[in-house]
């Protein structure tokens, strides 16, 4: 078994981890009327600074792989890839849905 996939996978669910952790620390630390006036070009910003990590760790290797004549090798991969991260995303629908978090 390849285990790039998975890695791959795990390094898109970590990435979502850091941004909503960095997120709720901005939250935390903003509770002025400051915020108002660059949230917006925050969100924007790191929007696009998250399409782009995701579509190089989603695409990379199976782009690579595509252009040195590999195409089926580059189709099983990117595959396997998403289908890694739709269990990280099964299992955190899991965890939101049966487990009672604290409200704040």
């Amino acid at each position: 078994m390849n285990p790039q996939p998975l890695l791959q996978a795990s390094l898109a669910a970590l990435y979502i981890v850091g941004v909503v952790g960095v997120m709720q620390g901005m939250l935390a630390l903003t509770n002025d009327g400051q915020s108002e006036v660059f949230a917006p070009v925050v969100m924007l910003s790191l929007f696009v600074l998250s399409v782009s990590v995701m579509a190089y760790i989603f695409f990379y290797k199976p782009v690579t792989l595509y252009v040195e004549g590999q195409k089926q090798e580059a189709v099983t991969f990117f595959l396997k890839i998403v289908a890694y991260f739709a269990v990280f995303v099964a299992l955190a629908m899991l965890i939101f849905v049966t487990v009672p978090f604290p409200h704040i």
